[in-house]
């Protein structure tokens, strides 16, 4: 089997996420793999972001807004380049998580996408749905879950 040629992976910032940065650049490195990091973002007011957190608790992490995804993103990259990973790019998407995942791994023709799997053993995740869980039924490669949390 070829090693993989493009790992995507996504980050909000959390320290879960980070830790699938950390997997994902590791994999990256070995297979001397294009390393992209991505940050979905919501352009939302304070006042928006302050309602959804208080209804979804401990599940409403997100980044809201360009310049804190900018920052996740470098603080995501810094990971990646400890880890081992030398090819890297970022990108800040506006949407949902799992719709700008699967952006990026098309327009990126990437084979292979790394999520953590935080969520996937919540209440809301089983009855909302995770993003690790709808990744891999639509991302369409190979899809590498990092226990993460």
């Amino acid at each position: 089997m070829a090693a993989y040629q493009t790992v995507v992976v996504g980050t909000d910032g959390s320290d879960s996420s980070f830790r699938a940065v950390d997997r994902a650049a590791a994999v990256s490195a070995d297979s001397g793999a294009r390393l992209v990091i991505v940050c979905a973002y919501y352009p939302a007011s304070r006042s928006d972001v302050e309602k959804a957190q208080d209804v979804l608790r401990d599940e409403a992490y997100q980044v809201v807004g360009s310049a804190p995804a900018e920052d996740t993103l470098q603080s995501a990259r810094d990971r990646a380049v400890k880890v081992g990973a030398t090819d890297i790019d970022t990108v800040a998407v506006v949407g949902e998580p799992v719709e700008a995942l699967r952006k990026v791994v098309r327009e990126r023709s990437a084979d292979l996408l790394v999520v953590g799997n935080r969520g996937l053993n919540t209440l809301a995740g089983r009855i909302l749905g995770s993003v690790p869980a709808e990744a891999a039924r639509k991302s369409g490669v190979d899809v590498l879950i990092v226990h993460t949390t």
